[in-house]
């Protein structure tokens, strides 16, 4: 149809001399729009920016309504605000809600006719209206035109002549294409109106349009035509082949003809346009963790295979085994551990050529080298067999050269602060596309946020290494086993971020085959508390080896806190567990009770002991008591931080543990899990947790034996043939020449050098012998270096070579020299 017919105008020219613009009937510039399941617009094309005058970043996910005011089809939603796209006219056939009708009423399109403003000012629209089904997110396929574009203007219409020459009524409608010549023309042609999308997405959308009724315009002459769509530019299939005359000229470097430098500025824009939002995409898919091994899986998959056909990462060893920065340029001897490679190659193919987790230097001569010394990328379009071979030679008995050969290749560099932490090796299968200069900017730019990942990554995994053996080197490895008591301890730290705290527990061996039980809690978080923490543990060590009393140990430890600082606050709670005597002696300064579970019933309860004040605060005394054990009762000494929840009253968490405590295990260990498993399933704990739990079996009265002596030189033989007598007795002769050879030179030393009347002898049979010398003198023997004719200084130089442990400490009236032998295995 001639806009320009009737206007008296030369042939070629419209009125008012400008060129005449021919439109044939049905071809027209089509707005296509998609709605969503939701009301929200989905697919927003040019044609609709130019008829509705909104752009497609502010149309795309709001609401239909507010951009579609079509009379008719999508209007202001007045009567009906449950509808999701308004309420539609009865004549459209739609039904009160889109919803509603999709679920049975709908079965056919609809299409109208409206008058709308937009920014240039009134528009006629034409618009169809299809309802979609199925799995696809599109609801709504909506056309519309311009209407204007199809009539003549008014002056020409008069010029006309008569109202049948003109075209004064244009309707939209619907009509099988069948019914025109053509069909298969116009089936083929119809995926030119839908927006860009799958294949299969688009054959079901085309397959409803054509059932429901091709689009078509009906003219006041009863005439129908069918819609075409001229979108104002080259045919696709023209311009697709532009587009691929301009790429071979911008690939082969060629000078882009006058013709064809718009396709050539659209592909260089649709490149760097693709290669940032491949950049965004990356950006989005790494880094969701600061887990290392995590992030290094994630850096090869978010390449492969949008960007490459293979992907491997190489780390330098330094980064892998979590250590401080690496420092200095690689050279020939860095080692280069291979910690991930990812392809589209069938399975199986790399992994026993390059098996994940190699380690491997490469010589100057590779491009491996040249990109790790220098720093940037290096590109290799293709891999000539020579380059193959030499690459080829750096794998033993492996023969890589059918992976690689022919392949291009890009080495990209992974830096952080100008330091080379690895390198990915990127190849494409030979019939793709070679790497160019614009992939060697993407792939320097993909290595430069990689890199920042996986540097954070190796800081974090750093800092939790140096953080854990900062914790390890403060908490002791206690002995699952001490005389009459067995032991198990746990720690948890308060969040992942802070796995160093303030909480401590710990066990001392005392004289007389006692133990001493403790259990602290540094008031705050972080390395200052775990500083403090440190410092009072030694403390605690150094005067539990003077073997103080409970209370008399916590007065001390306060006046050191007062003497260290006023921050220095701290809970703890000290216990000795005599196993012969069958007692324990608690006090505590401001720590939460222990538990104690009976082995005689399983029953629990908290002890009660004089809470104190912690320590650090001054002033304040410290009661201790003492409770009656018998063997095989259990004592639970926990921090707060396991029974204590924000928000929660702390007696919840306190019975929580008593009730955890009681139940029945196999082991220590097991009865420690019971016990985290109950408490740290409630959720909401912030503070760190220190746990120990010692079961008090006792010794049994027949396994200790002692004597006492005055301090005649007589009595040595006396000390040596009791000793011997007595692992006679207990079936351990095999080591009566031994003891009696080490309790004969400690009984001698306390002879000769001890001031007092008195000289105690204990043997006690446990998981060791045990022998332990006691006098009235404080002074502690100290080992001696004797020469060829000194006649003495050589006694405690034989006990250290021939036991299996000793030491010395202090007591409330002297001391007590001690050693081990190790039991032998009874038939």
């Amino acid at each position: 149809m001639d806009r320009g017919a009737g206007s008296g105008a030369p042939p070629g020219q419209a009125a008012g001399g400008e060129p005449a613009v021919e439109h044939t009937a049905g071809r027209v510039p089509l707005a296509v729009v998609v709605v969503d399941r939701d009301g929200l617009v989905s697919h927003w094309s040019s044609g609709a920016r130019r008829l509705f005058g909104a752009a497609k970043e502010d149309a795309v996910g709001r609401t239909a309504v507010d951009l579609l005011p079509v009379s008719g089809a999508l209007p202001e939603n007045t009567e009906n605000d449950d509808a999701p796209y308004g309420t539609y006219a009865d004549l459209d056939g739609l039904g009160p809600g889109l919803e509603t009708s999709l679920a049975g009423r709908l079965s056919y399109p609809a299409a109208g006719r409206a008058r709308i403003t937009v920014d240039r000012g009134r528009v006629d629209v034409l618009w169809w209206a299809y309802p979609l089904v199925g799995p696809g997110q599109g609801r709504l396929l909506v056309l519309a035109a311009d209407a204007g574009a199809l009539r003549h203007d008014e002056g020409a219409a008069e010029a006309g002549g008569a109202e049948g020459t003109g075209v004064e009524r244009i309707a939209p409608g619907f009509a099988l294409y069948t019914d025109f010549p053509g069909a298969e023309d116009l089936a083929r042609r119809l995926p030119e109106i839908l927006p860009s999308m799958s294949v299969d997405e688009s054959a079901r959308i085309v397959a409803q349009v054509l059932e429901l009724g091709y689009p078509v315009l009906e003219f006041s002459q009863q005439d129908r035509v069918p819609v075409t769509p001229d979108w104002g530019v080259a045919r696709r299939a023209e311009r697709r082949a532009r587009r691929e005359r301009a790429a071979r000229a911008v690939a082969e470097g060629l000078p882009v003809p006058e013709e064809l430098r718009d396709e050539a500025e659209d592909l260089e824009y649709a490149a760097v346009r693709e290669r940032l939002e491949f950049l965004n995409e990356v950006s989005s898919r790494i880094g969701t963790s600061l887990d290392l091994s995590r992030t290094i899986v994630e850096v090869s998959k978010a390449v492969v295979p949008r960007f490459t056909d293979v992907a491997g990462t190489y780390l330098r060893e330094q980064v892998v085994a979590g250590e401080g920065f690496p420092e200095g340029v690689p050279d020939t001897t860095t080692l280069w551990h291979r910690v991930a490679v990812e392809h589209t190659d069938e399975p199986g193919r790399w992994d026993d050529v390059v098996p994940v987790g190699e380690a491997m230097p490469f010589p100057a001569h590779t491009p491996f080298f040249q990109c790790m010394t220098s720093g940037e990328p290096v590109l290799v379009p293709r891999i000539s067999e020579q380059m193959g071979h030499a690459i080829a030679a750096q794998f033993e008995k492996r023969d890589i050269r059918p992976l690689i050969t022919h392949r291009s290749m890009l080495v990209v560099p992974l830096k952080a602060r100008d330091v080379v932490l690895g390198f990915m090796i990127l190849l494409r299968h030979p019939e793709r596309a070679e790497f160019n200069d614009m992939d060697r900017v993407t792939g320097a730019e993909l290595a430069a946020r990689a890199g920042l990942v996986l540097d954070n990554a190796r800081m974090y995994t750093y800092q939790e290494s140096v953080a854990e053996t900062l914790q390890d080197s403060m908490l002791p490895h206690i002995p699952a086993r001490r005389a009459g008591c067995d032991i198990a301890t746990r720690y948890l730290p308060g969040t992942l971020l802070g796995r160093v705290g303030g909480d401590w527990f710990d066990s001392v061996k005392l004289p007389g085959a006692r133990t001493a039980l403790v259990v602290g809690d540094v008031m705050g978080h972080g390395l200052n508390s775990a500083a403090m923490m440190g410092q009072l543990r030694t403390a605690v060590q150094t005067m539990a080896a003077l073997d103080l009393p409970p209370a008399q140990l916590l007065r001390n430890l306060d006046d050191l806190a007062q003497r260290l600082g006023e921050h220095y606050l701290a809970t703890c709670l000290y216990a000795v567990y005599d196993p012969i005597a069958g007692e324990l002696h608690l006090a505590n300064a401001g720590h939460i009770p222990p538990v104690l579970v009976r082995a005689r019933d399983g029953r629990s309860e908290l002890l009660e002991l004089p809470t104190g004040a912690p320590i650090g605060v001054g002033g304040v005394a410290f009661e201790a008591v003492r409770v009656r054990m018998e063997p095989g009762d259990r004592l639970v000494m926990c921090t707060d931080g396991l029974v204590e929840v924000r928000g929660e009253d702390i007696g919840v968490g306190l019975a929580t543990l008593c009730e955890s405590a009681a139940h029945p295990a196999a082991s220590m260990d097991d009865a420690c899990d019971t016990i985290i498993r109950a408490l740290n399933t409630r959720g909401g704990r912030k503070d760190d947790v220190a746990l120990l739990l010692a079961r008090l079996n006792g010794i049994e009265p027949e396994d200790v034996a002692e004597w006492v002596f005055t301090h005649y030189p007589a009595e040595v033989g006396r000390a040596r043939a009791a000793v011997r007598e007595q692992l006679h007795v207990w079936g351990f002769t095999a080591l009566a020449d031994t003891a009696e050879l080490l309790v004969g030179e400690l009984v001698a030393n306390a002879v000769r050098h001890a001031r007092g009347q008195r000289i105690e002898l204990r043997l006690v049979r446990g998981d060791t012998l045990l022998c332990e010398v006691d006098d009235e003198d404080p002074t502690l023997p100290t080992l001696l270096g004797a020469g060829p004719g000194d006649e003495s200084g050589r006694g405690l130089r034989v006990v250290s070579t021939l036991a299996r442990e000793w030491g010395t400490s202090r007591t409330s009236v002297g001391k007590t020299v001690w050693f081990e032998l190790t039991l032998p295995r009874r038939r």
